[in-house]
């Protein structure tokens, strides 16, 4: 198998058709691939009866419930050749799910990141702040989805401080120390999305204090369910930022620690694209056939980075729509899509959301 094919082109130039022409062939040997390697998920397959021969498009690659993860541990590598294990964040009393990373897994993943994100702010390393404290990334075998993000948003650092001390508290000297060296050019802030809402702009706004962030790009993710049952939209979260921190440029994303390589980033028009590496495709809830653009069903995530694991194909446990396709005003080629949250009686496990259970 090769994916050296999907990096010829741009992250987002290839429409729709092309697109899929190119990822139905990799889906097809990925299935085969850990259909030979993973003998749980040949199980899967044998049971659903899956014939390639009838695969015509992406549709067709079988669908594999995200919560299996959690049942089962799922390997199509040798477990000597793990580099690392990513898991899901639960709440307390919750299995996890664990995602197996091999060298090619995970340089995969960093690569298709780097295209993705490079294609949004551009080349040059930058300077980040991460919403978050240092202890969060101590392990460095078994990292939860947090830390994993965190560390991969280090790699396209070119220097990175951690805004919170290891009791969770904004450090106003990291905060003071780092707008005073780079808050005159463009920077990253990095954050879920309730952590950045709790401890950076609530604690901001209970001092009483404003600080100049107007040349950040804010990246977050996650966490949206906790904030709507309190009663807050994202654009509530928007005008909060813009108005404490003088924040212009966000950037929010979808994506899930079950399948690497998908992060499905939000363009300056409000929606989140899918790359060339990764697509969506909704699924009505009770047949499980193909929505059209514009209808609401359950999300299902194909990708061609995971090989160490069987994650390249996944029915999630999230709401979705397509909105459309190789028509975004942004010029991005590709479905972008709105996500809707949750789904009735779906257990809560967000990154950000499992953190916010807490409170």
């Amino acid at each position: 198998m090769s994916i050296e094919a999907f990096f010829e082109q741009g992250p987002y130039d290839l429409p729709q058709a092309e697109k899929e022409r190119l990822m139905t062939r990799e889906l097809v040997e990925l299935t085969a691939h850990h259909g030979e390697k993973c003998l749980e998920y040949r199980r899967f397959l044998n049971a659903i009866g899956y014939d390639e021969n009838n695969v015509a498009g992406i549709g067709d690659i079988p669908f594999f419930p995200v919560r299996m993860f959690k049942e089962m541990e799922l390997l199509s590598v040798p477990r000597e050749e793990v580099i690392k294990t990513v898991t899901s964040s639960g709440t307390t009393g919750q299995m996890v799910s664990k995602m197996y990373l091999d060298r090619e897994t995970a340089a995969c993943q960093q690569k298709v990141a780097a295209r993705q994100l490079t294609d949004f702010w551009g080349k040059k390393r930058l300077p980040f702040l991460i919403v978050d404290s240092e202890e969060t990334v101590r392990n460095r075998i078994q990292f939860s989805a947090r830390a994993s993000a965190i560390m991969g948003m280090r790699f396209f650092a070119r220097d990175t401080r951690f805004l919170l001390n290891g009791n969770m508290e904004l450090d106003w000297d990291v905060l003071d120390r780092f707008l005073a060296e780079y808050g005159d050019s463009r920077f990253v802030v990095f954050g879920f999305t309730f952590m950045v809402w709790r401890h950076l702009y609530k604690v901001l706004q209970e001092a009483g204090e404003t600080v100049d962030m107007s040349n950040a790009i804010l990246m977050t993710g996650g966490g949206w369910k906790k904030m709507a049952s309190d009663g807050l939209t994202q654009q509530d979260f928007k005008d909060a930022l813009s108005h404490t921190c003088g924040v212009k440029t966000f950037l929010d994303h979808y994506g899930m620690s079950e399948q690497v390589g998908s992060i499905y980033l939000e363009c300056p028009c409000g929606h989140y694209h899918a790359s060339l590496y990764s697509d969506v495709i909704i699924r009505d809830p009770i047949d499980f056939r193909l929505c059209k653009v514009g209808e609401r069903g359950i999300i299902q995530v194909v990708s061609v980075v995971p090989r160490s694991y069987p994650g390249h194909s996944l029915l999630t446990e999230d709401e979705g729509e397509i909105v459309g396709i190789d028509d975004c005003p942004c010029g991005r080629k590709g479905k972008y899509i709105k996500v809707h949250g949750r789904l009735k009686m779906a257990e809560l496990r967000g990154c950000s959301d499992t953190y916010a259970s807490k409170f």
